[in-house]
């Protein structure tokens, strides 16, 4: 039996996410979606964050559990290090969302994968943050996602899958155009 024979098994569910789609051609409405997350302040530079509900598929939907999520800063910041940086959950957010394109285009396509990983860096001059040059940017200057994929492809498909997927990317979308953020206080 050849690689091709045997079927494809990556752990995503392509006949759902498609029929998610047909869905949506149906009921425009219901691919509405509001994503949230709740950030409470502990101390000094420590937050934590809870994911527990969201709205979608035209109404509240709850995950099976609470998520939670610590950020701080670094020692070398005067802070206590009780998390990562919320910088560094961006690189989270950006290599997990890539990475779920890469698994989902290729069980898409009939691709085995054996291995993913993905190398996110990205580059900030802290001159911005701490405001000592008006002129740097507080973000980062430069993201690089460097990709390591063992698969039964080629590597012409490998650089496909990854293409389909930074193309289809929320989380690269969110990065690399602007997106209206709005701040209020109670």
């Amino acid at each position: 039996m050849t690689a091709t024979d045997s079927p494809v098994d990556n752990g995503v569910n392509v006949e759902a996410l498609l029929g998610a789609r047909t869905a949506f051609a149906d009921a425009p409405e219901i691919a509405n979606f509001r994503w949230r997350a709740v950030n409470s302040w502990v101390k000094g530079t420590h937050s934590r964050s809870s994911v527990e509900t969201f709205y979608g598929f035209g109404e509240e939907q709850r995950h099976r559990t609470t998520f939670e999520y610590d950020a701080d800063h670094p020692e070398a910041f005067a802070a206590e290090d009780n998390g990562v940086t919320p910088v560094e959950y961006v690189l989270v957010a950006l290599g997990s969302c890539l990475t779920a394109g890469v698994a989902a285009v290729a069980q898409q396509r009939g691709i085995q994968l054996r291995a993913v990983r993905a190398t996110i860096e990205a580059d900030l001059d802290l001159h911005g943050i701490l405001g000592a040059d008006p002129d740097v940017r507080n973000g980062f200057s430069d993201v690089r996602v460097n990709y390591s994929i063992d698969a039964d492809a080629t590597p012409d498909e490998i650089k496909a899958l990854v293409a389909q997927s930074q193309k289809r990317s929320a989380v690269f979308d969110i990065l690399t155009n602007p997106t209206n953020v709005a701040v209020e206080v109670d």
